[in-house]
Formats: C-alpha cells, sequence, structure tokens
C-alpha cells in the first residue's frame, strides 16, 4: 500500500514540476524575475499542504533579488497551478534554490581545464 502512495506522490510532483516551469516561465511579469529559470525538483508533503520547489537560476542579475521575486509571487503562481492542476488541495509553495546544476557545470570546467594541460 506505501508503495501506491509513493507512486502517487512522484506522479503529483512531476504534474508540479511541469505547471510551474511554464507558469515561472510564461506568466510571471515580475522584472525583479531574471535569467534562465529552471524548476529542477519539486518535493510535495504527503499530506499535500505545501511544496519544496528547487529553482536553478543561471544568467540572473541577482539571484537573491530573483528568489525574493518568486517568494513574492507564490500567490499567483500557487493560483495558477490551483487552476492547472485538479487536486483538492494546492499546497504552499517554498522556493529554494538549487545550485547542483551551477555546481555541474563548475566541476566541467574544472576538467576541461585538468584536460587542456
Amino acid at each position: 500500500m506505501q508503495k501506491k502512495a509513493t507512486n502517487r506522490m512522484q506522479k503529483v510532483d512531476e504534474e508540479f514540476k511541469r505547471e510551474l516551469s511554464k507558469i515561472i516561465d510564461q506568466d510571471l511579469k515580475n522584472p525583479n524575475i531574471t535569467g534562465l529559470i529552471s524548476v529542477t525538483k519539486v518535493k510535495t508533503s504527503s499530506d499535500l499542504k505545501s511544496a519544496r520547489v528547487y529553482i536553478s537560476i543561471l544568467g540572473s542579475k541577482s539571484k537573491k533579488n530573483t528568489m525574493e521575486g518568486l517568494k513574492n509571487a507564490s500567490g499567483f503562481i500557487r493560483t495558477e497551478l490551483a487552476k492547472r492542476v485538479n487536486l483538492r488541495y494546492t499546497p504552499e509553495l517554498i522556493f529554494e534554490l538549487d545550485e547542483t546544476l551551477e555546481y555541474g557545470a563548475k566541476i566541467d570546467s574544472i576538467l576541461k581545464e585538468l584536460n587542456n594541460n
């Protein structure tokens, strides 16, 4: 029984990830939100009360301002998400910066530099 619930939560997380990516990319008009923003992962609590949204930001003027803009727009984003995903509850969105892509790019550049020597 536990596996079925886990599978359902994975589907919910994937659907949230897909829709949040569309909302952030197409519907947000906040000038503080700059750069290429990717939703890397969504982790929803089992009671659907909250969802941690991991965001990767590349080429931004200020990551801090972009994260602040996302937090300020979380009400709008949550409303849009509720319209697109048919669930009884729409979770509170908690945005967190995910630096794994940036870290990977840094490691990649170091490896290329070592190979050139």
